[in-house]
């Protein structure tokens, strides 16, 4: 009976210590409510154009960035186009001759402007792209320009040369400074005090931009893959508000990140951000 007790108590304080399961991420729905990894690839395909909002530095963010693209492939391919944020539409050339393979990674990645973090972050994306067969669309506007816009307003825009406007959305760029994403930046506590004014106007050129070359990129039965950062697209704004606009009726489907202390259950701050939101412990290691 003694040796029983003992049992029983020692099983207790081993459940009491240690926690059966330390997930890496839960998946949710807008709602809050916890959805299954296949069942959300499953809808994903139902859409024209599928936005992955990442923290860059998170590496839960890109491993399923890949996976989210490998899995599509397999049940949409060779439907797929995949974009980015993180690449410069004035560098689509050298993208496009380095997925035809006349030239190898080093040459490439010397003569291409890259983040910091492109070989462990971005390289995979570009490579599965290159291997398959798919197109990868810069879709950035050239941060030189985007830095105009920041110093000078949209205006700014007008005294490039028509060679240069073709890699910019068209002029002159809508822009409503009552969406909320844009609003909301005025507002942020690390932000400067100088062309504060025009700091949103830089982050909306670069979301019509996106826009603009996701759409002219867009084709008849395929499906468009977008990384990004996810302020350019949770709750619907930023890119997608520009897309909006274009009223083409694209159907659209939007995954953004969160950190959270605790993965159990969606905070209600972080509902509505996506359609689908990837939750991570906050404490996670950082890619920088």
């Amino acid at each position: 009976m003694k040796k029983s007790l003992f049992l029983l108590l020692i099983i207790s304080l081993l459940s009491f210590s240690f926690k059966p399961d330390k997930p890496a991420y839960k998946l949710f729905d807008k709602n809050g409510k916890e959805v299954k990894y296949s069942k959300m690839i499953k809808e994903l395909k139902k859409n024209r154009i599928v936005f992955i909002g990442e923290l860059h530095d998170n590496p839960i963010s890109h491993w399923l960035e890949l996976q989210i693209t490998k899995d599509l492939y397999d049940t949409a391919s060779p439907n797929l186009i995949l974009g980015a944020e993180m690449f410069e539409a004035d560098n689509q050339l050298i993208i496009d001759e380095y997925l035809k393979k006349f030239f190898d990674d080093k040459r490439f990645e010397a003569e291409a402007k890259l983040w910091k973090n492109y070989k462990t972050d971005y390289k995979p994306l570009m490579l599965f792209a290159r291997d398959n067969g798919l197109q990868f669309i810069a879709t950035n506007i050239p941060r030189r320009y985007a830095n105009i816009v920041f110093r000078k307003g949209f205006e700014g825009l007008d005294e490039l040369s028509p060679e240069a406007k073709k890699h910019i959305a068209p002029l002159p760029v809508t822009y409503d400074p009552d969406v909320k994403c844009y609003k909301d930046m005025l507002k942020m506590d690390n932000m400067p005090a100088h062309g504060m004014a025009n700091l949103p106007k830089a982050q909306a050129v670069k979301d019509a931009t996106m826009a603009y070359f996701i759409d002219k990129n867009m084709e008849p039965g395929k499906i468009f893959i977008h990384y990004n950062g996810s302020y350019h697209s949770q709750n619907h704004e930023g890119i997608v508000w520009y897309l909006d606009q274009m009223k083409k009726g694209y159907a659209i489907a939007t995954i953004t990140t969160v950190l959270q202390k605790d993965i159990s259950k969606l905070d209600d701050g972080n509902k509505g951000t996506a359609d689908y939101i990837i939750c991570v412990p906050e404490d996670i290691t950082r890619t920088y």
